[in-house]
């Protein structure tokens, strides 16, 4: 028998966190704006926290508050208010990684619910039962755990003891996200949120007597992108996650779109539900992961070493190896154009976000649902002249059309492929 397993969805803004909302999640975890790990992210004032635990409340939706940055001095000091507004506002737990932090929640604030940081590294059942003896509900493991581990863990820690995993989304080069190579080189401090991803970036070499001439940086003829580290999907392997005893399936993506939190907690919340119902998870959940912009795809390090490959039935969903040489683009085939206000009596008021023409190839993502193929009879704009063409973003544009699906549906496109 699985234990109790959630479905934690990333909220950058309050439009991420209605979408994770509408499309499955049961708990969401999100920023204010201090002490949190993702600076580029919109997150949230102390009157949109209040909102967003009110409304995610009323949806029997969880909500947990980032605390994970390495803290100074002056933090240290500014923290009690901060801990103060996020227990006002009603959050469920707090995810801190400081050891320091830790013990000041609970001085501060005893019935509150801690979660240990993944930046905590916690790769052992003995690091686990020392959070626990301090008060830790759940513990978000490093993300270079495998199975194996964590099946021992879990083995060797209070059944009341938590274990929340990445199961999808943007991989670090470093170790648990501990890296100094952004504020070497650019003065921004991954470990403060700022990380301006140089381990994304094309390196090239130097030679010493030769200043000025630069050489490409090379790995087995493969390409420059030497730390440039694929993307994590288990969207494939959820039985062996459930099997492994963890209670948490956690999405990474606090500074990304809503419309990529629509789409991944979408396909995890169908996978999730059909493997605990032992049913056949759809062809469509897989095809949503190459539907989503991300980089070329692995199962990072559940199955060992990525660097030993992990395998696949589909080639396009897990790719060998844990870093990706030839670029760090992202893979996009389609883009997100409008969002969903409204539908009824064949009518849908739909709010333009890109580009898009009334005879380019449509899809609808629909909460919890296969996407559908639409075709708009007409289009028309506010003013109520008729158009062929949607081109200015955030109007709101009417469609003539018998298809009704609910608000916060979304609409993309195909982009056509280069030739």
């Amino acid at each position: 028998m699985f234990r109790k397993t959630e479905l934690l969805s990333p909220a950058g803004d309050f439009e991420s966190l209605l979408y994770a909302l509408d499309y499955g999640a049961d708990a969401v975890y999100l920023g204010g704006k201090s002490f949190g790990m993702r600076a580029g992210a919109k997150n949230f004032t102390e009157e949109e926290l209040c909102s967003a635990v009110q409304t995610a409340h009323k949806r029997g939706v969880k909500v947990y508050i980032t605390c994970n940055i390495v803290p100074s001095n002056d933090e240290i000091e500014r923290f009690p208010e901060f801990i103060s507004s996020a227990v006002n506002a009603g959050v469920d737990a707090v995810i801190a990684a400081d050891i320091g932090i830790i013990s000041f929640i609970r001085e501060l604030q005893p019935d509150l619910e801690i979660h240990a940081s993944t930046q905590t590294g916690i790769v052992n059942y003995r690091t686990a039962l020392e959070l626990y003896k301090m008060g830790v509900k759940r513990v978000v493991l490093a993300r270079e755990v495998d199975l194996e581990e964590i099946k021992k863990i879990r083995k060797n820690i209070p059944d009341d003891l938590e274990i929340e995993a990445f199961v999808h989304g943007a991989m670090c080069v470093s170790f648990s996200g501990r890296c100094l190579i952004s504020e070497y080189l650019t003065g921004r401090n991954a470990n403060r949120g700022e990380c301006a991803q140089p381990c994304r970036w094309e390196y090239y070499l130097m030679e010493q007597k030769r200043p000025g001439e630069f050489y490409k940086v090379f790995e087995d003829e493969r390409g420059s992108y030497i730390l440039n580290a694929r993307d994590m999907c288990m969207i494939e392997h959820i039985d062996d996650l459930l099997e492994a005893g963890i209670d948490s399936f956690k999405i990474e993506g606090r500074a990304k779109s809503a419309y990529y939190t629509a789409l991944t907690t979408n396909a995890y919340r169908t996978a999730l539900d059909c493997t605990l119902k032992n049913e056949k998870i759809p062809e469509w959940v897989f095809d949503e992961m190459n539907k989503i912009s991300h980089r070329p795809y692995c199962t990072g390090f559940f199955y060992g070493s990525p660097s030993a490959g992990s395998g696949s039935q589909d080639a396009n969903i897990i790719t060998n190896g844990g870093q990706y040489f030839a670029d760090s683009g992202y893979i996009r085939g389609y883009d997100f154009v409008g969002a969903v206000d409204g539908c009824g009596n064949g009518v849908m008021k739909l709010t333009v976000r890109n580009y898009f023409e009334i005879s380019d190839e449509l899809e609808l993502v629909v909460p919890k649902k296969a996407p559908i193929k639409f075709v708009p009879q007409k289009m028309y704009y506010s003013s109520g002249e008729e158009t062929s063409v949607a081109n200015h973003a955030m109007e709101q544009i009417t469609i003539i059309t018998d298809i009704d699906v609910p608000e916060r549906s979304l609409l993309r496109k195909k982009i056509a492929e280069k030739r």
